[in-house]
């Protein structure tokens, strides 16, 4: 899945400022500036568009840990992300998870809100490790509607009632 459109659902969704997305990165001990998080918040077809990278999204995913949740038990921050790692489906779910505090009732709740049904089982199989008999990659599609559930369900739209122009019938 694009990195950028991670990032970009994850602002909206968590109602981020990209002043708050600085100082993500600043908690794993990364400088950026309002103006390149700008440009990794733009659409592809967008003059001044950059591309996200694994390793970039990889730190704001880290930062956005240690934002909700704290510094793990040992006080240290995560290891640097090494440049050239990767990054797949399965790790961000599973970082947007740890950051958010999420149970599999939670994701499984974040899908239904998307209308993208999935049973525990199926949700369980995309935390395990990749070597596993039981470990299924999580698709692109599927990370797209988390993402859109996730936007609904923390951001929801109030639909107006359709007012009409006709009289109310009587029962």
């Amino acid at each position: 899945m694009m990195n950028n459109l991670v990032l970009r659902r994850l602002r909206y969704a968590l109602n981020l400022r990209e002043s708050n997305i600085v100082d993500m990165f600043q908690l794993v001990d990364v400088t950026i500036k309002s103006t390149a998080v700008s440009a990794l918040l733009l659409r592809e077809e967008q003059d001044g568009f950059v591309e996200c990278t694994d390793v970039v999204l990889t730190q704001f995913l880290d930062g956005l840990i240690i934002k909700h949740r704290g510094l793990p038990a040992d006080g240290k921050a995560p290891a640097p992300v090494e440049e050239g790692a990767r990054i797949n489906n399965n790790m961000i779910l599973k970082k947007i998870r740890v950051a958010l505090e999420l149970r599999e009732e939670h994701l499984l709740d974040i899908m239904q809100i998307a209308d993208f049904q999935f049973s525990k089982s199926e949700m369980s199989a995309f935390f395990r490790k990749p070597g596993s008999r039981q470990y299924k990659p999580c698709g692109d599609q599927m990370m797209r509607n988390f993402l859109m559930g996730l936007c609904k369900k923390n951001r929801p739209t109030e639909e107006a009632p359709v007012e009409t122009d006709a009289p109310a019938e009587d029962s």
